[in-house]
């Protein structure tokens, strides 16, 4: 079976969509089918026109589909990408989740991985908290945390972040190597190989019985 997975993010001017694109790309050459997905805008027009990098980020990427629900619903996995906002995610993808009530309450969400990443103008902006802050969302749906951790030489070389890739942009608004989007491709890998895992003992046990009952039974 073929992992599904829903890469959701929000970037201003550019480097968390750097991080989303990595992450896509190496979970898609990994074998996942892949939908990368940006979280709506909701600054008005004055604003963004105010900081060049973010004018021409989000002219540059409004081919990219809108997220909506039902990519959450038809996903396997998720993947959600944010800067960092005072240590919480930006509103924009707050916003987005905020919308997925109906989905939770219907048991859409429990039991898949999901993972994060962020960036920061600062390496100690934020970043660490932001992905814990988005951590909350995922206990209420009980969605099962996929870290990197420590767990291969990519998160060391990124700066060493066990909770989620994060990127230190700096006044450019851009990431400044080849570290963090490194960091990010592993992560979104090893997300895959997490579902793919999960998706195989699913196949296994769907049919069998538990608890001395039959799937007959069960569903009775």
């Amino acid at each position: 079976m073929t992992a599904k997975i829903a890469v959701v993010y929000y970037s201003a001017t550019g480097s968390v969509h750097a991080l989303a694109k990595a992450l896509a790309d190496a979970a898609a050459a990994a074998g996942a089918d892949v939908r990368l997905r940006r979280a709506a805008e909701l600054a008005p027009d004055s604003s963004i026109d105010e900081n060049p990098l973010w004018r021409s980020h989000t002219d540059a990427t409004a081919s990219i589909p809108e997220a909506a629900i039902d990519d959450l619903a038809w996903a396997d996995a998720f993947a959600f990408g944010t800067p960092s906002r005072f240590g919480a995610p930006a509103a924009q993808l707050k916003q987005f989740l905020d919308q997925a009530g109906g989905l939770w309450h219907e048991g859409g969400l429990a039991d898949k991985p999901v993972t994060a990443f962020t960036s920061a103008y600062n390496r100690h902006g934020g970043s660490e908290a932001t992905i814990l802050s988005l951590s909350n969302v995922f206990y209420h749906w009980g969605a099962l945390i996929v870290p990197p951790g420590f767990t291969d030489p990519t998160v060391y070389a990124a700066g060493g972040n066990p909770y989620g890739t994060s990127a230190v942009t700096g006044p450019s608004g851009e990431v400044p190597d080849d570290a963090a989007p490194a960091a990010a491709a592993y992560q979104g890998r090893r997300l895959v190989a997490i579902t793919d895992r999960l998706l195989a003992g699913r196949d296994i046990t769907a049919d069998a019985p538990r608890d001395g009952g039959t799937p007959a039974t069960r569903a009775a």
